[in-house]
This record gives structure tokens, C-alpha cells and sequence, in this order.
């Protein structure tokens, strides 16, 4: 009995007695076993402990660190204190990052245009080319020997100050490459008197890639035939890659030197073939390079060869006015084979609708113009204008109807013969017809597909037979919106210091004391960055008293109380003698008082200026690229707009309080490094005829002389006061009706007016 409980004992806790051992043991095998001395006391230990010295080296102790003295005791530890030593930080790195991702990713525009002049030409011959090919190409730069007094207006020169021609083809490469080898990968030289059709040559280097090292043009026999290769004629112009230009970089001064040729065409040739062994070429990968020998006294519109409709430089060119005319017949090619191109896709959506689930509904029409805008709620319906051919019932005073002018004008009468051009094509050769009148016009502008027009014209119908009849027909048009194209803007910050220039006549004195309560809230209290400038202007009879009557005392004196109560700010004043005041006048004295990266303000004395402003003065003017001219919010008359009303504390931009005054051009931003390559443009017009400083302002030259962008823009932030002009006889007439008008506008709306003048006609009448 008790041996079958033993064994059934035996059965349960046999496994588990076995594999407790057998972990025992496998442990066991797995340690390193050393001889370790007992712990005794005294002297015996320590000489225990120095005898088993030589065991306890190189044998670790199971589950134990060794340290640097096993025998010390825990007692006799000591800790010691490592002192904090605080890591200085290491400057940072400057990273450099291009201002545009194109710069950053290496991408490179597609083509540069360089045209060589000379100075009898660049003013004929030049500006025709200018005019011709600019707008169709990113970059067109005229190189050219002598330095001009005056260059035309709208062209980029480059004058190398030497009318050698190989010298002048040599500093032209250099230029290329010292400025624009990073920028374009491929560069087309051509001389003025020869016409380029810049579509076609533009579309030929869409074609190529960019990686080869090609020298393409017109192949020409060296003179002599002494050497070998061919070289591209001048005359036809020639086309280089980046690589190859790279590749003969090195070179440049080595065929400066060595290689004499009177064409400058020719050493250019010679250069490239003997460095770079790349002979000129007319045709490359199936594109060719089509050009025409033009003859003396050829009409362009009487030309039937099918190789000089193909071409894409016409040489040579007489004169301007020949250049015209080679540019309206490619122009008119052009036109088309675009229409036709319009044509076949318009075909090819309507048959590809037919098979769609709503057939030829799904095609809108214009056929390939976006559908009209669909309105969500009736806020969002467009406005139809109402017009005929002499007014329009839509205007920007709120007039029941004003007359149709300027560009409106234009636009109706061209919509007109648009109308009837294509009624002809569609009723000829059955039907003729002719305009009599416009009966009514109505147009709105669709944000989605362009301007659409409906027209109601009475028509007079010439049949074959020569019966004609008065018929009324409505047609619709669309001018659709072109192709939209996003501008590169140069970076600018908000950091920009902004001197702002004010100034004063003896009439302007009241207003001085507002002027300076706004803006030392504004920008005195805030710190802005800017500094103000008050500019006095004197007349002759003025000046004579400026030591015992000087009629701006007032005015230094408020501004002495301004820089005792704010230490930090000083307000310099500029004083300036003249019988007319002139803005440019005033703008010489005070630009050479300044750096040329001085960023001016130039303003009146009534305008509230606050930091919104002037940040935006900041953005939108952009050195060396735009100028800005905001248009101010101008108050009306109170006493119309609060006709036996009090007046608020505070006013709104709302058209019954004002208006954007568009006749007043006062208040601009702009550089002076700008405004000092501006006056140097105009230099030569100001020696022929010196009044005209006086018969313009600072917006004309900006508009006629700089070539800068100028930018105009109605601005909320620009607040004015009413106030009445005094208008200068003196000044141009341009500039003189301008402040009548702003004068008159400035009064109040015409409902404000219209009910000022009911009031008084029913006050009469009783």
C-alpha cells in the first residue's frame, strides 16, 4: 500500500525533481569556476588577499563587476565630484537657399535672343526688330559697339564701346557667358537687318535636346577654301547650344588672340571648329534650319515660293518699313494655320460627342471654350450691360447712362465687325450683307470662358441678283479669355527702411498738426521703420522773408515738440525756392540727398499713413523691376455728404462717404536707384526742351522712361481728408484739367448732388 502511494508520489513530482536538476547542472557547466579565498581578519587577510592576487586576474567572479580594489571596504569610498563643463554651442551653418525653385532644382529657360546692331541702325533697323520679335520671346538683348546718348525705349542694350566687329562678336560671347550660360540652354545670334520669325524658332528648339553640341544655321565655304569645315553666314543668323558654348569657354581668349578673319561670323566659325571640331549644319535630326535670300525691292505679299513661307529668317532687310511688312505676312501665315488648327479640333469634339450619353448636348458652344458659369443662388448671377454704339447704360458713378469712349468704344465697334465678318462667311457667295444700325447690345463678363456679347443688328440683305431687303438678326459672340500666364515676381521683405517724403506749400499749413497727431500714433509709438521728411516749398517773394517772416515757422515748431516728446525720432526738412512746383523738381534735390537704395514714399500732407500702408509700400515696390502708385480713398465734401446731419467720429469706406480718386497721382513708391536711371533716360529730351519737367510728374516719366513695371492700385489703407485743390495754370495742361477734374469728383456722389439740387429747386419754387 504504501509503495503504490510512493510510486503514484514518484509519478507527479519525478519531472519536476528532474528538471530542477538538470537546470542545476547545465548552469553549473556553463560558469567559470575560481579559487576565492574565505574572508579573514587583520594582517592575515590582507596577505591572503595579495597572495591570490595572480588567481583573481583574468577570472571573473560569477555575477560580480570587477572593480579597480576588491579588498577595499564600502567604508573607505570616497566619491568625487566631476565639475559640469557647459558645451558651447557651435555656430550654425549657413545654408544657402536660391530665392526661386528653379534656381535650387537647376532648371533653365529654353531660348536666348541676341541681336547685334551698330549705332547707325539700332534706332531703325533695331527698334523694328525689337518690335517684332520681343513679345514673342522670354529674352531679346541688342549688342552693339558705341555707347548711344539716348536708347530706345523698351529695349535691353548692351554697348561694348568699340565698333571693331571681331572685337564686338568676341565681348558678345563673353557677356553670354559671364551673364546668361546658367540661365538658357540655347542661344540664337542674328544680325537687324534680318527678320526672324520667332514662333518657328521658337518651336525649332522645343525640338531639340538640350545636351548636343550643335552648331546650326546656314553653312557657308570658308573664304579661300583653305580650310576645312563650314561656318554659319551671319546674315541668316545661327543657333548654339549650352554645351557648346561651354566647351569653347576656355578658348575664348585663345581665338581672341590667334585667329584673324575681317567677317565676324567667319572667326566665330573658325573658333568653334578649331577647339570644339563642330561644323555648321542647316539640318539636324530631321529639323532644318529654312531660310530666304530676300531680293532688293521684294514685296512680301507678292512672294509665291513655298521656301520663303517656310522660312524662319528672311535676309536682308532694307529698312523698317520692309521689316513690317515680311512681319504682317508671317503673321497672317500664322494666324492661318491656327485657325485651321481650331477648325479641326472644333470638328473632331463634335464628332467625338455624337458620342457621348447626351449626344451633341455635351459639346458647348463655342465648341472647346469652358461652359457658362452656372450661378448657385441668385446672389451669384452675372449683371448683363446694356449698350448701343454711342452709349452705355452701366457706369462707374451710378449714372443711368454715360457715353461709350475709350476702350469700351473699341470694343463694341470691333465686336460689330467681328458680327458681320462672320455672318458673310457663313451666307456668301448666296447672300451679302451690310450694317445699318445696332438696334440693342448686351454684354457680361463669365469669369469661367470670357466676355459675351448679344447683338441685335439691323441688317440689309444684297441677294445675287442685286434685290436687297432690311432684315433684323441676333447674334451671340464670345471673346474668350487667353491663355493665362503667371509672372515671376522678385523676392522682397517687409524690412525695408521707407523715407516718406511730404511737402508743403503755404496753403497745406493746416493740415500739418492731423498729419502729425496720425502718424505719430501710427508709426512714432509702434517704432516703424521709416523716417519722415517734410520738404518746404517757398516762392520767390516767400524765400525774401524766410529770416524775419518765415511762413513754415509754425510748422518747425510743432515739429521740435514732436522730437522732444519722442527722443528717438528726428524729422529733417529739406527747403526749396521755385515760382512752379514740380514734382521732379523736388524728387533731384531730394535724390541726391539719399542712397541709391533709398526706398521713397512720396505722399501729401491730408493722407493718413499707418503701417498697413507702408508694408505694402514695401511689397510692391521692387528695386530694379516695379513701382507703386496707390490709388488713396478720397473723403467727399462733408458738407454735402452730412447735409444737416452730424458728423460721425470715425468714417467707412463707403461710396456714399468717398471714392478711390483715379485723377490723382500724388502719392508713389518707388526706389531711387530707379528714379535716378529714370531722370538719366530722359537726360537727352531735357536738353532739347526744358519745360518738359514742368509739363510732367513723376508717374509720366516712370511710364515713358524707366521700362519698370508700374504698378497702380486702388489702396484702402490710403486715407484722405477732403480738401480743395489749387489747381496751377502753370503746370501742363494734362496735369492742370487732371486736378479739375479730381476737384469736381471729389464733391460728392451724383445722387448726393442731384438731391442738393432738388432741395434748392424746391426751395425756390416756394
Amino acid at each position: 500500500m504504501r509503495f503504490s502511494v510512493f510510486i503514484s508520489v514518484l509519478r507527479s513530482l519525478g519531472p519536476v525533481v528532474i528538471g530542477i536538476s538538470l537546470g542545476f547542472t547545465l548552469s553549473l557547466l556553463s560558469v567559470s569556476w575560481t579559487e576565492e579565498a574565505c574572508p579573514l581578519e587583520g594582517k592575515e587577510s590582507e596577505d591572503v588577499a595579495s597572495g591570490q592576487e595572480g588567481l583573481l586576474k583574468g577570472a571573473r567572479k560569477p555575477n560580480s563587476i570587477s572593480t579597480g580594489n576588491d579588498v577595499e571596504s564600502e567604508e573607505d569610498f570616497e566619491p568625487r565630484i566631476v565639475p559640469y563643463k557647459q558645451v558651447q554651442p557651435s555656430a550654425p551653418k549657413k545654408v544657402f537657399r536660391a530665392k526661386y525653385i528653379s534656381t535650387e532644382l537647376g532648371m533653365r529657360e529654353r531660348l536666348f535672343v541676341g541681336v547685334l546692331t551698330s549705332k547707325n541702325t539700332i534706332n531703325t533697323l533695331g527698334v523694328a526688330v525689337n518690335r517684332t520679335i520681343s513679345h514673342h520671346l522670354d529674352i531679346v538683348v541688342f549688342f552693339t559697339g558705341s555707347r548711344n546718348r539716348k536708347v530706345p525705349h523698351g529695349m535691353f542694350v548692351v554697348s561694348h564701346g568699340d565698333e571693331r566687329l571681331i572685337w564686338n562678336m568676341f565681348q558678345t560671347v563673353r557677356y553670354v557667358l559671364d551673364h546668361y550660360i546658367n540661365e538658357y540652354d540655347w542661344f540664337y545670334f542674328i544680325q537687324d537687318d534680318a527678320y526672324v520669325e520667332a514662333d518657328r524658332i521658337r518651336e525649332l528648339v522645343e525640338h531639340l535636346s538640350m545636351d548636343r553640341e550643335l552648331y546650326m544655321g546656314s553653312p557657308e565655304e570658308f573664304i579661300g577654301g583653305e580650310m576645312e569645315g563650314k561656318y554659319c553666314y551671319g546674315g541668316f543668323g545661327y543657333l548654339l547650344s549650352r554645351s557648346l558654348l561651354l566647351r569653347l569657354q576656355p578658348f575664348l581668349e585663345n581665338c581672341r588672340n590667334d585667329i584673324l578673319s575681317s567677317r565676324p561670323d567667319e572667326w566665330l566659325g573658325r573658333c568653334i571648329i578649331d577647339y570644339t571640331s563642330t561644323n555648321c549644319v542647316s539640318e539636324y535630326e530631321g529639323l532644318e534650319y529654312h531660310h530666304y535670300e530676300l531680293g532688293k525691292n521684294s514685296d512680301p505679299s507678292k512672294e509665291q515660293n513655298e521656301k520663303f513661307k517656310r522660312a524662319l529668317t528672311v535676309h536682308p532687310v532694307s529698312d523698317p518699313e520692309q521689316m513690317y511688312r515680311l512681319h504682317r505676312f508671317f503673321s497672317e501665315i500664322e494666324l492661318q494655320k491656327t485657325y485651321n488648327e481650331i477648325a479641326k479640333l472644333q470638328a473632331e469634339i463634335k464628332n467625338v460627342s455624337v458620342l457621348a450619353f447626351e449626344g451633341n448636348r455635351t459639346s458647348q458652344w463655342p465648341v472647346g471654350v469652358n461652359p457658362p458659369f452656372e450661378p448657385k443662388s441668385r446672389f451669384e448671377v452675372l449683371k448683363w450691360e446694356y449698350f448701343t454704339e454711342e452709349e452705355i447704360y452701366s457706369c462707374i458713378d451710378d449714372a443711368p447712362k454715360c457715353e461709350l469712349r475709350g476702350i469700351d468704344k473699341m470694343d463694341v465697334a470691333d465686336v460689330i465687325e467681328t458680327a458681320i465678318e462672320e455672318l458673310n462667311k457663313k451666307y456668301k457667295p448666296t447672300l451679302h450683307l451690310k450694317k445699318q444700325q445696332l438696334i440693342n447690345g448686351y454684354r457680361r463678363f463669365d469669369p469661367t470662358r470670357g466676355m459675351e456679347y448679344t447683338l441685335d443688328l439691323q441688317l440689309e440683305v444684297v441677294n445675287q441678283k442685286g434685290h436687297s431687303r432690311s432684315i433684323t438678326k441676333r447674334v451671340h459672340l464670345v471673346r474668350p479669355l487667353s491663355l493665362i500666364e503667371i509672372i515671376p515676381m522678385p523676392y522682397v521683405t517687409e524690412a525695408t527702411r521707407v523715407h516718406i517724403i511730404i511737402p508743403l506749400t503755404a496753403e497745406d499749413r493746416t493740415y500739418v498738426s492731423h498729419f502729425l497727431e496720425v502718424f505719430a500714433s501710427n508709426a512714432f509709438e509702434t517704432s516703424e521703420n521709416a523716417i519722415l521728411t517734410f520738404l518746404f516749398i517757398y516762392d520767390p517773394e516767400e524765400a525774401q522773408h524766410v529770416n524775419h517772416n518765415d511762413i513754415f515757422a509754425d510748422v518747425k515748431n510743432q515739429i521740435n515738440v514732436y522730437e522732444r516728446k519722442y527722443p528717438a525720432v528726428k524729422i529733417p526738412w529739406i527747403s526749396v525756392k521755385t515760382e512752379i512746383p514740380s514734382q521732379i523738381k523736388f524728387m533731384d534735390i531730394i535724390s541726391k540727398k539719399h542712397p541709391v537704395d533709398t526706398l521713397f514714399f512720396l505722399a501729401h500732407v491730408n493722407t493718413n499713413i499707418n503701417a498697413e500702408f507702408l508694408n505694402r509700400c514695401r511689397m510692391n515696390s521692387i528695386n530694379n523691376w516695379q513701382v507703386f502708385f496707390p490709388i488713396h480713398f478720397q473723403e467727399y465734401n462733408p458738407d454735402v455728404t452730412y447735409h444737416n446731419q452730424p458728423r460721425p467720429a470715425t468714417v467707412d469706406l463707403v461710396k456714399d462717404v468717398g471714392h478711390f480718386d483715379r485723377r490723382s497721382f500724388d502719392e508713389a513708391c518707388f526706389y531711387n536707384s530707379d528714379y535716378m536711371a529714370t531722370r538719366s533716360r530722359m537726360l537727352a529730351d531735357v536738353q532739347e526742351n526744358e519745360d518738359i519737367l514742368e509739363s510732367l510728374d513723376i508717374y509720366d516719366i516712370f511710364v515713358k522712361y524707366s521700362g519698370l513695371h508700374v504698378f497702380r492700385a486702388v489702396e484702402p489703407a490710403l486715407h484722405q481728408q477732403y480738401r480743395y485743390q489749387t489747381c496751377n495754370p502753370k503746370l501742363s495742361e494734362d496735369i492742370y484739367h487732371r486736378c479739375i477734374q479730381s476737384n469736381m469728383e471729389g464733391l460728392g456722389s451724383r445722387s448726393q448732388l442731384a438731391m442738393l439740387l432738388f432741395e434748392q429747386e424746391q426751395g425756390n419754387s416756394t
